[in-house]
């Protein structure tokens, strides 16, 4: 797992053509705004998450946030263990987020 800042992030995002950003809030923080193209894999509900973490392709890069980082960072944790080698968490999570977010239809 990489610890990364917002603009690396951004950076790493728009030149990665296998990014798969995971946002591993709840459904309600969810509903309150979302990074564009986020995929929601709620880490609170562990058995959930385990079981999409194991279907997730381990070539692809992943982008993960919460609401703070530390979430992200124990999901980052969790999808390594699964053989997943690509893993980057969002320092300071969707509240440190300087920017638009997108709320879900």
């Amino acid at each position: 797992m990489k610890n990364i800042n917002q603009n690396e992030w951004q950076e790493l995002i728009s030149n990665d053509d296998a990014a798969i950003i995971i946002d591993v809030r709840t459904p309600n923080e969810w509903a309150e705004g979302i990074l564009k193209d986020a995929i929601m894999i709620d880490v609170l509900n562990e058995q959930n998450f385990i079981t999409k973490a194991k279907t997730l392709e381990k070539e692809k890069n992943y982008y993960v946030y919460c609401r703070s980082g530390a979430r992200s960072a124990r999901a980052c944790q969790i999808l390594e263990s699964f053989g997943i080698k690509s893993t980057y968490n969002l320092l300071g999570g969707i509240l440190a987020w300087q920017g638009k977010t997108n709320v879900p239809v």
